[in-house]
């Protein structure tokens, strides 16, 4: 299983642990963004990191590894993989996640919620209300990165592999932003501002 310190050792060798200001997709500015894309594009980190999340969440017995698109797809694959589970995903249509592709789930489905970086829940959330949509029971949640500080909070067990601080601020707020710093928006997800 992958320690703390080596995934973080991992994410700063393969420069997916970035410095700036950054606008995040939930609106909050940071001055720290972990782009796991960099990490994940390597499939043999990808199966390390998968197969940690799934050491960690064998005991759930999912049956299907739900996850947000676009930074959930590589490593909920990962996971599915590791479980001996399918790996679907949700996408946005119109806004909001769907099921979309054929993807379906239903009320035998035993979901594990999974995703890369989570930082307030939104997008764990909005995921798991698509398999409560869709009839399916959520067993639980996971992430490589939770940078939530222990904020983020599910009615079901949630597993991540690393926990760190990285500030965020309310872009009024943001004291990168008093400075003049421009800000980047390097997530795949519209911000929510």
């Amino acid at each position: 299983m992958t320690s703390p310190s080596e995934l973080l050792d991992l994410f700063r060798r393969s420069g997916a642990l970035l410095e700036g200001h950054f606008r995040l997709s939930s609106g909050l500015h940071s001055s720290g963004y972990l782009q796991s894309a960099l990490v994940l594009q390597h499939p043999p980190h990808a199966e390390t990191v998968g197969r940690s999340i799934g050491e960690r969440t064998r005991d759930l017995r999912p049956t299907v590894v739900l996850s947000p698109a676009l930074g959930g797809i590589v490593i909920g694959h990962e996971v599915g993989r590791a479980l001996g589970v399918r790996a679907i995903f949700a996408e946005r249509q119109d806004g909001a996640l769907a099921l979309r592709r054929g993807f379906t789930l239903g009320e035998r489905d035993r979901v594990l919620v999974v995703e890369d970086v989570l930082t307030t829940g939104g997008s764990t959330r909005e995921t798991m209300q698509v398999a409560t949509a869709s009839g399916a029971q959520i067993v639980g949640a996971a992430s490589i990165v939770d940078r939530s500080g222990g904020s983020a909070r599910f009615e079901v067990p949630f597993h991540a592999l690393l926990d760190i601080a990285l500030p965020t601020y309310e872009p009024g707020e943001c004291p990168l932003c008093a400075q003049g710093l421009p800000v980047v928006k390097p997530g795949s997800r519209p911000v929510h501002a």
